[in-house]
């Protein structure tokens, strides 16, 4: 007997192999038929007997490739037709959801061949099979065909055709398939040095001390060697980055070993198909090479391993030179702008903060930065979702039934857009912080999913530059657009990671976000669903008096505290000068416009509220960088915890944050019925008098940290009693702080309250885009 099925398999399932895999199992299970890339999914006629089908069946989901992920399949009866063979069918193009596979790191068999003086793929930088390589990079349409890449610009030659058209090689399929006859070249623009020779040379800048910058699969990185203080020290300077750390390239994990702590299940993910810059806990070792200049007054090492070719052979080529086995790779872009992408925007940009550019004729079609995440609770916490991660989608239960499509703009900082269709959710692939960059990311990945949005939800910040553009979108479409407050889409992102839709108390902890009546919010407790939420309560409100300086210089912050805390305005002026926080200039200055209402605006923002304290702590008055007062706070708080676990005696009698908390009233205080607030002027008062009695700072620190928690455990209790929920949502830029986010899990377990967290979305502003889409499916389910 002999049947014949149509299976339908949807997901990850083009540029990973796929078809290939396909033609091989059904060559193992002794059927005929077809496999064809249909776009949304990859179509399936299967024909043999019920046993041969069946055996095909069950490969297909237990073998699949690594780098697929299949999110449905459907099957069929169909009559049968009397096929004889299994063929790989070209590529038909159907509507439907698109899925986009992210780049993927060199796999290890391309690695081998890299380097085997046997293969003719020998040190070919730009080698790649169908487990790995660029893919939404180069992609310029779907479905995912060579002649839909930028890779259609180089003909294969024979030997490459052979294998990209014969089931039995590793390249049956491959897309970018190419190899040192056919592909892409290396070269330094302005000069004759190509290929090998311009590899050489750009080696032989690094190895010399200088700055190369390097074009690799989503963008420029500039590049030094990671154990040459003055290398390192030159690069911040040339990038005016004295503070902010660089990422780093480690050869192998042995590298990442003797500098770094590898927790347990560490390793696979710096070593996995998405190779994500992760922070380690820095070894203090006479092994390690990397200089301090790499991560100034910062504990930790953001550590990737080599993804591209041209990576490992920078590190490796067998020229006989000696070379470094770390590498600084920093995003090639100036200070607040996209990463270069091209020749015409890094020579001009990168040219004058480099040494040596060595980049490549293959273009990429769409930027992408390195993804970059943290550990929290044995689990990656993600920082900035990109490269090997997005587009990859979350998928939401099918019980929402949600439906429609809609563009999410994202925030302002960090901004990612998102685009939803259906009970996809799929971010874009980088930091875009430019209003064209955001426009031709939008307009690309629209394409490419064939997504046309039926409403467009943004920030509802008045001057933000994404809602901007989502307004001029939506209006040349004549669609809706829905204004989302900062906070509460925070809270809806991390609902959707977690794929939970039940009313939720959210808080949410960040630097600065418009609130619906006007001020500035940032420490905030909403009472959160679908369908909206209703703030219950917040951190003390203070005078945000400085403009945009008053999110830079935390001593601005701290006069506004200390004069709501201190008993006289002149004893609160008194310690910002005895502290050193200012000089009488500045606090005249800032003085005035806080008593004069000038250029100020009212604020509860817990960013500010940080930055405030470690200027009062005597860590930092100023950020050189988003979040760098904050991130020595807490790099101080954790100093202080790790001397108390490594001393047998406790040595510091007396001055357990933990128990002088508990003399701290972080009670609610109810401002209406319905609404609280937190103060902190406790809280600021005690952390002068310990600062006047030379306490230890990294103590108070860590103090503050602890009060904190405090802070938001009762606010969780007081909305608990206020609406009977019992699942918290930490949410917000302020939880990329992991010691708060532990001593918050803590608390609120013992307490008993459920906790949702961050893992494969950012807390901070790169996730919002997901809230914000969220939303707009609901309301377009409500609307229908």
């Amino acid at each position: 007997m002999t049947v014949r099925k149509r299976i339908r398999v949807y997901g990850i399932v083009q540029g990973v192999g796929f078809r290939p895999f396909v033609d091989r199992i059904a060559a193992r299970a002794g059927i005929a038929g077809s496999v064809c890339n249909k776009g949304p999914y990859v179509e399936i006629f299967a024909e043999g007997t019920p046993e041969q089908v069946n055996t095909f069946s069950g490969l297909l989901s237990s073998e699949a490739p690594e780098r697929s992920s299949i999110l449905k399949v459907e099957q069929s009866d169909v009559p049968v037709s009397g096929d004889t063979k299994f063929s790989i069918v070209h590529s038909e193009k159907v509507r439907g959801d698109i899925f986009v596979s992210p780049d993927i790191a060199t796999c290890p068999k391309c690695k081998a061949e890299l380097f085997d003086p046997k293969d003719r793929r020998y040190l070919h930088p730009f080698i790649n099979c169908t487990a790995c390589g660029p893919r939404v990079t180069i992609l310029d349409s779907m479905p995912y065909d060579r002649e839909r890449t930028s890779m259609k610009e180089f003909p294969m030659c024979p030997p490459c055709e052979y294998e990209y058209t014969h089931p039995e090689t590793r390249r049956y399929h491959a897309q970018p398939v190419c190899c040192n006859d056919c592909g892409p070249t290396l070269y330094v623009p302005g000069t004759d040095l190509r290929g090998t020779e311009a590899l050489l040379k750009t080696r032989e800048v690094i190895r010399n001390g200088g700055i190369a910058a390097i074009k690799g699969i989503g963008g420029f990185h500039l590049c030094c060697d990671a154990a040459n203080e003055e290398a390192v020290a030159r690069l911040r300077t040339l990038k005016n980055r004295p503070f902010k750390p660089f990422a780093v390239m480690l050869k192998d994990l042995a590298a990442v070993r003797r500098e770094c702590v590898v927790e347990d299940g560490q390793a696979s993910i710096l070593d996995g198909p998405q190779k994500p810059i992760l922070l380690l806990r820095r070894k203090a070792s006479a092994e390690a090479k990397l200089c301090a200049a790499v991560a100034p007054d910062n504990p930790n090492i953001g550590v990737m391993l080599p993804y591209a070719p041209v990576q490992m052979l920078l590190f490796d080529y067998p020229d006989g030179e000696p070379m470094t086995d770390c590498f600084v790779m920093t995003s090639g872009n100036p200070r607040g702008a996209p990463i270069c992408r091209s020749d015409e925007e890094a020579v001009p940009v990168l040219g004058p903060m480099c040494d040596i550019i060595l980049s490549n004729d293959r273009k990429i079609r769409l930027r992408a930065d390195d993804s970059v995440m943290a550990w929290q609770d044995g689990r990656p916490y993600m920082i900035r979702r990109s490269r090997g991660y997005a587009p990859l989608p979350f998928l939401l239960s099918e019980e929402q039934q949600l439906q429609g499509s809609v563009l999410a703009a994202g925030g302002e900082l960090k901004n990612t857009f998102c685009l939803a269709k259906d009970a996809l959710y799929i971010g874009d692939m980088a930091d875009l912080r430019s209003v064209e960059a955001l426009k031709q990311a939008i307009a690309r990945m629209e394409r490419l999913l064939e997504i046309t949005p039926e409403v467009t939800v943004c920030d509802l910040h008045p001057k933000y530059n994404s809602s901007a553009v989502a307004k001029e979108l939506a209006a040349e479409r004549g669609q809706p657009v829905l204004e989302l407050q900062h906070h509460y889409a925070h809270v809806l992102s991390c609902m959707a990671e977690n794929d939970f839709f039940e009313p939720v108390i959210g808080v949410s902890f960040d630097g600065t976000g418009y609130g619906t009546d006007g001020t500035i919010w940032g420490g905030e407790f909403l009472l959160s669903d679908l369908g909206g939420f209703r703030r219950a309560g917040s951190i003390g409100a203070f005078p945000q008096a400085g403009g945009d300086a008053s999110a830079r210089e935390g001593w601005r912050i701290a006069v506004a505290l200390l004069r709501q805390a201190c008993a006289s305005p002149e004893e609160a002026d008194r310690a910002v000068l005895d502290l050193g926080m200012a000089d009488e200039t500045q606090l005249a200055f800032q003085t005035m416009m806080i008593e004069n209402n000038v250029n100020c605006v009212t604020s509860t923002s817990a960013g500010r509220l940080f930055d405030a304290v470690s200027s009062l702590l005597g860590f930092r008055n100023a950020s050189t960088c988003e979040g760098e007062a904050s991130m020595v706070l807490q790099f101080q708080a954790e100093a202080w915890r790790d001397r108390q676990q490594n001393s047998e005696t406790n040595g510091f009698a007396g001055s357990d944050p933990a128990t002088r908390t508990g003399a701290l009233d972080l009670r609610p205080v109810f401002q209406a019925e319905d609404f609280f607030q937190i103060p902190e002027d406790g809280l600021i008062r005690e952390l002068l008098n310990f600062r006047r009695n030379h306490e230890d700072p990294q103590m108070l620190a860590a103090l503050f940290h602890e009060a904190v928690a405090d802070m938001v455990l009762e606010g969780c209790k007081a909305c608990r009693e206020m609406s009977g929920r019992n699942t918290v949502v930490l949410s917000g830029g302020v939880m990329q702080n992991l010691l708060l986010v532990e001593l918050c899990r803590t608390r609120l377990a013992a307490e008993g309250f459920r906790l949702l967290t961050h893992s494969l979305t950012a807390p901070n502003d790169g996730g919002i885009g997901l809230g914000q889409a969220l939303y707009g499916m609901h309301w377009l389910k409500t609307q229908h």
